[in-house]
């Protein structure tokens, strides 16, 4: 069975800086695209980055570049998220995905099959 554990989170005024983990296991085939979506109260989620292992080519939203950077340690199965920059709009709870079975970076959730559980953000001006 696949779990996956998110840590990282948590509050920070705006202007500051936020790192978020997700540690997977229990895969029989690896994931190759892992990505992160998140969801603020009363929006729709969205994605917000998304890596590619295979050849390391990355995605992510417009509303992130630059601020946000999406890394992954291969060898264990992680993918973080790296926030800078923070701005009160980035208030959402967060979600790690995985996949075994798309070839490139993608902002979709419906192209995944695993997520974590989620974890808060809270940027507060």
């Amino acid at each position: 069975q696949i779990k996956m554990v998110q840590t990282g989170g948590g509050s920070a005024l705006a202007g500051g800086s936020l790192r978020l983990s997700c540690a997977s296991a229990g895969y029989t085939l690896a994931p190759n695209t892992m990505a992160w979506f998140r969801q603020a109260p009363g929006k729709e989620r969205e994605g917000v980055a998304s890596i590619y292992s295979d050849t390391g080519n990355i995605t992510y939203a417009d509303d992130v570049k630059g601020r946000f950077t999406i890394s992954q340690d291969n060898a264990k199965y992680t993918v973080y998220l790296q926030m800078n920059n923070l701005k009160p709009e980035d208030t959402a709870l967060y979600y790690c995905a995985a996949e075994s079975r798309i070839a490139e970076p993608t902002l979709e959730w419906e192209e995944f099959s695993h997520f974590g559980l989620g974890t808060q953000v809270t940027v507060s001006s």
